[in-house]
Protein backbone atom coordinates (compact mmCIF):
# COMPACT_ATOMS: atom_id res chain seq x y z
CA UNK A 1 0.00 0.00 0.00
CA UNK A 2 1.11 3.54 -0.99
CA UNK A 3 0.78 6.53 1.39
CA UNK A 4 -0.14 9.61 -0.15
CA UNK A 5 -0.80 13.22 1.43
CA UNK A 6 -4.21 13.35 -0.69
CA UNK A 7 -5.66 11.87 -3.51
CA UNK A 8 -7.50 13.83 -6.22
CA UNK A 9 -9.68 11.60 -8.47
CA UNK A 10 -9.96 13.38 -12.22
CA UNK A 11 -7.86 14.88 -14.24
CA UNK A 12 -9.80 17.67 -15.58
CA UNK A 13 -9.11 21.19 -15.47
CA UNK A 14 -10.70 21.33 -12.12
CA UNK A 15 -9.30 18.50 -10.49
CA UNK A 16 -5.78 19.82 -11.81
CA UNK A 17 -6.60 23.16 -10.34
CA UNK A 18 -7.06 21.24 -6.85
CA UNK A 19 -3.79 19.94 -7.17
CA UNK A 20 -1.78 22.89 -7.39
CA UNK A 21 -3.62 24.70 -4.58
CA UNK A 22 -3.10 21.26 -2.36
CA UNK A 23 0.95 21.84 -3.46
CA UNK A 24 0.81 25.81 -2.76
CA UNK A 25 -0.18 24.91 1.04
CA UNK A 26 2.71 22.20 0.91
CA UNK A 27 1.18 18.72 0.01
CA UNK A 28 2.17 16.57 -2.85
CA UNK A 29 -1.15 15.40 -4.18
CA UNK A 30 -1.46 12.38 -6.69
CA UNK A 31 -4.05 12.84 -9.20
CA UNK A 32 -5.55 9.60 -10.52
CA UNK A 33 -7.11 9.68 -13.94
CA UNK A 34 -8.90 6.76 -15.77
CA UNK A 35 -8.06 8.43 -19.03
CA UNK A 36 -5.20 11.36 -20.06
CA UNK A 37 -5.54 14.85 -18.79
CA UNK A 38 -8.47 16.97 -19.23
CA UNK A 39 -9.87 13.41 -20.37
CA UNK A 40 -13.06 15.16 -20.85
CA UNK A 41 -12.00 17.96 -23.25
CA UNK A 42 -9.82 15.04 -25.54
CA UNK A 43 -13.27 13.93 -26.56
CA UNK A 44 -14.93 16.86 -27.45
CA UNK A 45 -15.71 17.78 -31.00
CA UNK A 46 -12.39 18.05 -33.04
CA UNK A 47 -13.90 21.99 -33.93
CA UNK A 48 -14.94 22.77 -30.71
CA UNK A 49 -14.96 26.30 -29.79
CA UNK A 50 -14.97 27.35 -26.37
CA UNK A 51 -17.52 29.46 -24.69
CA UNK A 52 -15.29 31.35 -22.43
CA UNK A 53 -12.48 33.13 -23.13
CA UNK A 54 -8.56 31.39 -22.32
CA UNK A 55 -8.42 33.72 -19.23
CA UNK A 56 -11.43 32.00 -17.81
CA UNK A 57 -10.11 28.99 -18.37
CA UNK A 58 -6.52 29.71 -16.84
CA UNK A 59 -5.41 27.69 -13.63
CA UNK A 60 -2.70 27.90 -11.43
CA UNK A 61 -1.93 31.22 -12.20
CA UNK A 62 0.27 29.83 -15.65
CA UNK A 63 -1.15 32.38 -18.21
CA UNK A 64 -3.41 31.06 -21.23
CA UNK A 65 -2.09 32.98 -24.56
CA UNK A 66 -3.62 32.67 -27.64
CA UNK A 67 -4.31 35.58 -30.48
CA UNK A 68 -8.06 34.82 -30.36
CA UNK A 69 -10.52 35.30 -27.65
CA UNK A 70 -12.21 31.99 -27.41
CA UNK A 71 -9.97 29.01 -27.28
CA UNK A 72 -10.48 25.99 -29.76
CA UNK A 73 -10.28 22.11 -27.99
CA UNK A 74 -6.38 21.42 -29.27
CA UNK A 75 -5.21 24.72 -27.95
CA UNK A 76 -6.47 23.81 -24.09
CA UNK A 77 -4.81 20.49 -24.94
CA UNK A 78 -1.72 21.81 -25.28
CA UNK A 79 -2.19 24.70 -22.41
CA UNK A 80 -3.52 22.00 -19.99
CA UNK A 81 -0.41 19.53 -20.74
CA UNK A 82 1.90 23.00 -20.15
CA UNK A 83 0.40 23.08 -16.59
CA UNK A 84 0.87 19.82 -15.78
CA UNK A 85 4.66 20.19 -17.13
CA UNK A 86 5.53 23.27 -15.24
CA UNK A 87 3.80 23.07 -11.86
CA UNK A 88 4.84 19.52 -11.45
CA UNK A 89 2.03 17.62 -10.60
CA UNK A 90 2.25 14.11 -9.92
CA UNK A 91 -0.60 12.30 -12.62
CA UNK A 92 -1.29 8.40 -13.02
CA UNK A 93 -2.83 8.74 -15.96
CA UNK A 94 -4.88 5.26 -17.43
CA UNK A 95 -5.56 4.30 -14.00
CA UNK A 96 -9.30 3.92 -12.55
CA UNK A 97 -10.24 3.89 -9.14
CA UNK A 98 -12.53 0.98 -8.02
CA UNK A 99 -13.51 2.08 -4.47
CA UNK A 100 -12.96 4.89 -1.69
CA UNK A 101 -13.21 3.49 1.81
CA UNK A 102 -12.84 5.53 5.18
CA UNK A 103 -11.10 3.84 7.44
CA UNK A 104 -11.43 3.55 11.53
CA UNK A 105 -7.91 5.70 11.53
CA UNK A 106 -9.47 8.21 10.04
CA UNK A 107 -7.73 7.52 6.30
CA UNK A 108 -9.20 6.40 3.27
CA UNK A 109 -7.71 3.34 1.20
CA UNK A 110 -8.40 4.48 -2.89
CA UNK A 111 -7.95 1.05 -4.86
CA UNK A 112 -7.93 1.63 -8.15
CA UNK A 113 -7.25 -1.01 -11.19
CA UNK A 114 -3.52 -0.89 -9.89
CA UNK A 115 -2.42 -0.52 -7.04
CA UNK A 116 -4.00 0.56 -3.08
CA UNK A 117 -3.23 3.67 -1.77
CA UNK A 118 -3.77 5.34 1.78
CA UNK A 119 -4.14 9.12 2.07
CA UNK A 120 -5.72 11.30 5.03
CA UNK A 121 -7.85 13.11 2.08
CA UNK A 122 -9.50 12.27 -1.02
CA UNK A 123 -10.94 14.79 -3.61
CA UNK A 124 -13.51 14.02 -6.18
CA UNK A 125 -13.07 15.84 -9.64
CA UNK A 126 -14.49 13.14 -11.54
CA UNK A 127 -17.22 15.11 -13.59
CA UNK A 128 -20.10 13.79 -15.48
CA UNK A 129 -19.36 13.49 -19.37
CA UNK A 130 -18.58 9.37 -19.03
CA UNK A 131 -22.67 9.03 -17.71
CA UNK A 132 -24.73 10.14 -20.59
CA UNK A 133 -28.56 10.52 -19.93
CA UNK A 134 -30.45 7.22 -21.91
CA UNK A 135 -33.91 8.19 -23.69
CA UNK A 136 -34.48 4.37 -22.36
CA UNK A 137 -36.78 3.56 -25.81
CA UNK A 138 -36.19 0.36 -28.42
CA UNK A 139 -33.33 0.32 -30.79
CA UNK A 140 -31.20 2.86 -28.33
CA UNK A 141 -28.65 0.47 -28.03
CA UNK A 142 -28.09 0.25 -31.87
CA UNK A 143 -24.47 0.22 -33.24
CA UNK A 144 -25.88 3.14 -35.14
CA UNK A 145 -26.91 5.03 -32.46
CA UNK A 146 -23.71 7.53 -30.45
CA UNK A 147 -24.07 9.99 -27.72
CA UNK A 148 -20.66 11.66 -28.37
CA UNK A 149 -19.89 14.06 -31.54
CA UNK A 150 -16.42 13.75 -32.58
CA UNK A 151 -15.96 15.49 -36.56
CA UNK A 152 -18.15 15.02 -39.46
CA UNK A 153 -16.54 13.60 -42.03
CA UNK A 154 -17.98 10.02 -42.24
CA UNK A 155 -21.76 10.74 -41.92
CA UNK A 156 -21.17 12.70 -45.80
CA UNK A 157 -24.57 11.89 -47.75
CA UNK A 158 -26.13 10.05 -44.96
CA UNK A 159 -29.35 10.48 -43.23
CA UNK A 160 -28.71 11.66 -39.56
CA UNK A 161 -30.73 12.20 -36.65
CA UNK A 162 -30.24 14.56 -34.40
CA UNK A 163 -31.90 14.43 -31.20
CA UNK A 164 -31.70 18.07 -29.01
CA UNK A 165 -31.84 21.49 -28.85
CA UNK A 166 -29.05 22.84 -27.07
CA UNK A 167 -25.24 23.42 -28.11
CA UNK A 168 -24.12 20.03 -28.29
CA UNK A 169 -27.17 19.43 -30.86
CA UNK A 170 -26.72 22.58 -32.66
CA UNK A 171 -22.85 22.01 -32.97
CA UNK A 172 -23.37 18.35 -34.12
CA UNK A 173 -25.73 19.72 -36.94
CA UNK A 174 -24.12 22.51 -38.09
CA UNK A 175 -21.07 20.37 -38.48
CA UNK A 176 -22.74 17.63 -40.19
CA UNK A 177 -24.92 20.23 -42.66
CA UNK A 178 -20.99 21.32 -43.62
CA UNK A 179 -20.21 17.52 -44.82
CA UNK A 180 -23.48 17.32 -46.76
CA UNK A 181 -25.71 15.18 -44.80
CA UNK A 182 -29.20 15.66 -44.71
CA UNK A 183 -30.21 16.65 -41.03
CA UNK A 184 -33.12 15.92 -39.08
CA UNK A 185 -33.31 17.44 -35.54
CA UNK A 186 -35.76 15.94 -33.05
CA UNK A 187 -36.31 18.97 -30.00
CA UNK A 188 -39.03 18.59 -27.06
CA UNK A 189 -38.88 22.12 -26.40
CA UNK A 190 -41.31 24.15 -28.38
CA UNK A 191 -38.80 26.91 -29.47
CA UNK A 192 -34.86 26.85 -29.36
CA UNK A 193 -33.28 26.65 -25.78
CA UNK A 194 -32.37 30.25 -24.59
CA UNK A 195 -28.69 28.65 -23.51
CA UNK A 196 -27.88 28.05 -27.30
CA UNK A 197 -24.59 29.99 -28.43
CA UNK A 198 -26.39 33.52 -29.74
CA UNK A 199 -23.38 33.49 -32.42
CA UNK A 200 -24.71 30.44 -33.88
CA UNK A 201 -28.23 30.23 -33.65
CA UNK A 202 -28.59 32.55 -36.74
CA UNK A 203 -26.71 30.56 -38.41
CA UNK A 204 -29.05 27.20 -37.52
CA UNK A 205 -31.99 28.97 -37.73
CA UNK A 206 -31.69 30.41 -41.29
CA UNK A 207 -30.49 26.69 -42.33
CA UNK A 208 -33.60 25.56 -41.08
CA UNK A 209 -35.95 28.28 -42.78
CA UNK A 210 -34.23 27.52 -45.83
CA UNK A 211 -35.11 24.09 -45.65
CA UNK A 212 -31.29 22.39 -45.09
CA UNK A 213 -31.99 21.01 -41.97
CA UNK A 214 -34.96 20.00 -40.82
CA UNK A 215 -36.16 20.89 -37.23
CA UNK A 216 -38.78 19.59 -35.36
CA UNK A 217 -39.78 20.79 -32.12
CA UNK A 218 -42.23 19.20 -29.38
CA UNK A 219 -41.04 16.09 -30.57
CA UNK A 220 -39.75 13.14 -29.09
CA UNK A 221 -38.19 9.80 -30.51
CA UNK A 222 -40.46 6.88 -30.13
CA UNK A 223 -38.40 3.91 -31.78
CA UNK A 224 -35.14 3.43 -33.23
CA UNK A 225 -34.49 0.72 -35.96
CA UNK A 226 -32.23 -0.01 -38.38
CA UNK A 227 -32.80 1.93 -41.57
CA UNK A 228 -35.68 4.60 -40.11
CA UNK A 229 -36.59 6.29 -36.68
CA UNK A 230 -40.13 6.58 -35.31
CA UNK A 231 -40.65 10.15 -34.18
CA UNK A 232 -43.73 11.91 -31.75
CA UNK A 233 -44.13 15.12 -33.73
CA UNK A 234 -46.61 17.10 -31.69
CA UNK A 235 -47.76 13.71 -30.85
CA UNK A 236 -48.51 12.44 -33.85
CA UNK A 237 -46.39 9.95 -35.62
CA UNK A 238 -43.95 9.96 -38.33
CA UNK A 239 -41.54 7.60 -39.79
CA UNK A 240 -38.17 9.16 -41.46
CA UNK A 241 -35.54 7.65 -43.16
CA UNK A 242 -31.55 7.16 -40.95
CA UNK A 243 -28.71 6.01 -40.83
CA UNK A 244 -26.98 7.55 -37.92
CA UNK A 245 -28.24 9.17 -34.81
CA UNK A 246 -27.06 11.28 -32.28
CA UNK A 247 -28.50 11.18 -29.22
CA UNK A 248 -27.41 14.82 -27.71
CA UNK A 249 -29.40 14.33 -24.07
CA UNK A 250 -26.85 15.49 -21.32
CA UNK A 251 -25.03 14.02 -19.25
CA UNK A 252 -24.65 13.27 -15.74
CA UNK A 253 -22.95 12.13 -12.64
CA UNK A 254 -21.97 8.67 -11.32
CA UNK A 255 -24.19 8.72 -8.28
CA UNK A 256 -23.75 5.11 -7.32
CA UNK A 257 -19.86 5.71 -6.84
CA UNK A 258 -19.98 8.62 -4.76
CA UNK A 259 -23.18 6.75 -2.42
CA UNK A 260 -20.69 3.82 -2.46
CA UNK A 261 -18.29 5.94 -0.54
CA UNK A 262 -20.69 7.17 1.99
CA UNK A 263 -21.71 10.53 0.24
CA UNK A 264 -25.34 11.26 0.82
CA UNK A 265 -27.42 12.74 -2.33
CA UNK A 266 -30.14 14.32 -2.84
CA UNK A 267 -32.43 12.74 -5.10
CA UNK A 268 -34.45 15.37 -6.73
CA UNK A 269 -31.33 17.30 -8.18
CA UNK A 270 -28.69 14.71 -7.54
CA UNK A 271 -26.68 17.14 -5.39
CA UNK A 272 -24.01 15.34 -3.08
CA UNK A 273 -24.56 16.80 0.45
CA UNK A 274 -21.71 19.02 0.84
CA UNK A 275 -20.56 22.55 2.51
CA UNK A 276 -20.34 24.93 -0.47
CA UNK A 277 -17.65 27.49 1.58
CA UNK A 278 -15.61 24.02 2.18
CA UNK A 279 -16.45 21.38 -0.67
CA UNK A 280 -16.31 18.63 2.32
CA UNK A 281 -19.34 16.34 1.88
CA UNK A 282 -20.86 14.91 4.70
CA UNK A 283 -17.87 12.45 4.84
CA UNK A 284 -15.11 14.20 7.01
CA UNK A 285 -12.37 14.58 4.66
CA UNK A 286 -13.73 13.84 1.37
CA UNK A 287 -14.53 16.76 -0.98
CA UNK A 288 -15.58 17.28 -4.58
CA UNK A 289 -14.53 19.67 -6.80
CA UNK A 290 -16.09 20.62 -10.62
CA UNK A 291 -18.85 20.00 -11.64
CA UNK A 292 -19.68 17.17 -9.39
CA UNK A 293 -21.11 19.72 -7.34
CA UNK A 294 -24.10 20.70 -9.56
CA UNK A 295 -25.84 17.13 -9.43
CA UNK A 296 -28.02 16.95 -12.42
CA UNK A 297 -27.80 20.74 -13.58
CA UNK A 298 -24.60 20.48 -15.40
CA UNK A 299 -24.82 23.95 -16.82
CA UNK A 300 -24.07 25.60 -13.53
CA UNK A 301 -20.65 25.13 -12.83
CA UNK A 302 -18.10 25.00 -15.71
CA UNK A 303 -14.33 25.46 -15.76
CA UNK A 304 -14.49 29.10 -15.06
CA UNK A 305 -16.15 28.73 -11.78
CA UNK A 306 -15.24 25.18 -10.76
CA UNK A 307 -11.45 25.97 -10.33
CA UNK A 308 -12.13 28.02 -7.51
CA UNK A 309 -13.22 25.09 -5.21
CA UNK A 310 -9.50 23.43 -5.04
CA UNK A 311 -8.42 27.03 -3.33
CA UNK A 312 -11.43 26.23 -0.89
CA UNK A 313 -10.21 22.55 -0.36
CA UNK A 314 -6.84 23.73 0.57
CA UNK A 315 -8.14 26.67 2.94
CA UNK A 316 -10.06 24.03 4.89
CA UNK A 317 -7.75 21.63 5.18
CA UNK A 318 -4.96 24.52 6.22
CA UNK A 319 -7.78 25.32 9.29
CA UNK A 320 -7.96 21.99 9.79
CA UNK A 321 -4.58 20.37 10.37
Amino acid sequence: MQNVDAIIVGGGPCGLSAAIELTNIGLKPLVIEKGNIVNAIYNYPTHQTFFSSSEKLAIGDVPFLIEERKPRRNQALVYYREVVQMKNIQVNRFEKVKSVEKEPNGHFTVKTDKKVYETPYVILATGYYDQPNYMNIPGENLPKVHHYFKEAHPYFDTDVLVIGGKNSAVDAALELHKAKARITVAYRGNDYSPSVKPWILPEFAALVRNEEITMHFNTTVKEIRENEVVLLVDGKERIIANDFVFAMTGYHPDHQFIRDMGVTIDEESGRPNYNPETMETNIKNLYIAGVLSAGNNANEIFIENGKFHGGFIANHILSTK
